[in-house]
């Protein structure tokens, strides 16, 4: 079947997909977006959150053809023209990005927390982040860049 999709603002087809296949694969290996990543395949562990119609989803848990017509925005439509998001650059400013597999989604997650709630208590940051999952931290840095975040937004930087 043929998918078209807008992906981070731009119109995009894919052909020969198969009816069986995730919206991850799809931006993965046949649009080259390689932002989202493949672990656990289940949905439980967050490393593949994008947007789908401006709401949060695992794309491994997406029928690609459920994507028809619809908008995905993903990790690498965060960037502001030749600028990393405000959440992407907390998270490097922080040290959260470690081995980096669970960033794509802790970014994502971060971006729609902040979206919703401006300037996020401790419980909220980790109620949000609370479906992403990362084996080479504490959370802490990941904590951290979400407080440097909301507090960079509220300043206005």
């Amino acid at each position: 079947m043929r998918v078209n999709v807008t992906v981070n603002g731009e119109q995009r087809q894919a052909d020969d997909v198969w009816e069986g296949e995730s919206l991850l694969y799809l931006l993965r290996e046949r649009l080259g977006l390689p932002g989202s990543k493949n672990a656990c395949e289940q949905g439980e562990c967050g490393s593949c959150t994008v947007y789908l119609d401006s709401v949060p989803v695992c794309a491994c848990l997406v029928a690609a053809g459920q994507a028809q017509d619809r908008e995905v925005r993903t990790v690498e439509g965060l960037v502001q023209g030749d600028r990393l998001d405000p959440v992407q650059e907390a998270f490097v400013d922080a040290g959260a990005v470690q081995c980096g597999f669970c960033t794509p989604g802790l970014v994502v997650a971060a971006h729609d927390l902040l979206d919703r709630v401006p300037k996020p208590s401790d419980p909220e940051i980790r109620e949000a982040l609370a479906g992403n999952l990362c084996r080479c931290t504490g959370y802490e840095k990941i904590l951290d860049a979400v407080r440097l975040a909301a507090s960079r937004k509220e300043a206005g930087a």
